[in-house]
């Protein structure tokens, strides 16, 4: 696995020296308890209790001295992350968000950008958690930008688009918290292979409104969906063309100079 690897460019300072006491020794690892719902036919919903950590967690161990591995400097990264916030400090999920970002800095073709992952991950991860630290901070959950809010709205759209569905999930008794709170708070790191997840986020991070999903009930019927999906259309007509026309976009007067 990647992370269990060694990287190209440890902290020196830290491998180095026998006087600076390694951050997984300063750490103390704890084992988290899930609880599960299950249910059979008609019969009675059960709570069953799991412990989280995994062989696979146990395999994060340190490396020889004068080498550091990929999950040590990830592991730094948010440790002085907490220290600069501690009024948020490290939340569980924290890790799901700072994976990708690391890994596509450390395997970036140029030596020269490689060498730096740590640095430019943390000003990344900084400026991210900058944008959706409230999913984290438990205290805004009913905020409007917490995310209790952000799962409303989300159920919101789903009803006024896909009724159907939404109809679904409320008949099943699916409530957003059992999916659509990992989706949003590890922007969909969870769901998908890391590959697939980089491609996501490229789209995601492109859109000035990333975070901000629009409420339904604020939009009326004067015409406005209907311009949207011609311009749409449009665009998708003539973006590989070397030349857009003249005539301007379906659905907009054309502007005179």
């Amino acid at each position: 696995m990647f992370f269990q690897r060694g990287t190209q460019f440890p902290c020196e300072v830290i491998v180095n020296d026998p006087e600076v006491e390694r951050l997984h020794r300063r750490v103390t690892h704890s084992s988290l308890t899930a609880t599960a719902v299950t249910r059979k036919g008609l019969g009675i919903t059960k709570l069953e209790a799991s412990n989280r950590r995994s062989a696979q967690t146990e395999d994060y161990h340190p490396l020889p001295p004068g080498s550091e591995a990929h999950w040590e400097v990830v592991e730094r990264i948010l440790f002085i992350y907490a220290k600069l916030n501690p009024g948020q400090s490290y939340v569980q999920g924290m890790n799901e968000i700072i994976g990708p970002i690391y890994y596509t800095f450390a395997n970036d073709p140029n030596i020269a950008f490689r060498e730096n992952a740590e640095a430019d991950c943390f000003w990344c991860f900084i400026s991210l958690m900058g944008e959706i630290r409230d999913f984290f901070i438990r205290t805004l959950d009913d905020s409007e930008s917490g995310i209790g809010a952000m799962m409303e709205r989300l159920m919101s759209n789903l009803r006024h688009h896909d009724h159907q569905l939404w109809n679904r999930l409320r008949t099943q008794e699916l409530r957003p918290q059992f999916f659509s709170f990992r989706w949003l708070t590890l922007l969909l790191s969870q769901e998908f292979d890391l590959p697939d997840v980089i491609r996501v986020w490229d789209s995601l991070f492109a859109d000035a409104n990333r975070f901000q999903l629009p409420d339904p009930s604020l939009h009326s019927n004067d015409g406005i969906a209907k311009r949207c999906y011609a311009a749409e259309r449009f665009w998708l007509q003539y973006e590989n063309s070397a030349a857009l026309p003249s005539g301007g976009c379906p659905g907009t007067a054309q502007q005179s100079h």
